[in-house]
């Protein structure tokens, strides 16, 4: 069961601010992922946020899911995503 990813404006210019090999380590596991997204997501405790993270070496994909659909909210550093 394949996911569609979609990204957020903002989640859009979270990756742009990112160094190019960052972001293509990303959209690479992002890819790998949308094969079956719960197995390699964690649930958040503050939904304000959204529902679900991904943990890519020291960034974080803050998304939520939406039927057959991968909303990717945020993309940042671990230090910073959560403020």
């Amino acid at each position: 069961m394949t996911f569609e990813i979609v990204f957020t404006r903002r989640a859009v210019k979270d990756l742009e601010k990112l160094e190019q090999k960052i972001r293509e380590r990303i959209i690479q596991v992002l890819r790998e992922y949308k094969e079956d997204p719960l197995i390699h997501a964690n649930k958040l405790t503050n939904p304000k946020l959204g529902s679900f993270r991904f943990k890519i070496g020291d960034y974080r994909v803050i998304f939520d899911l939406d039927d057959k659909t991968i909303v990717i909210l945020r993309i940042g550093h671990r230090k910073s995503i959560y403020k």
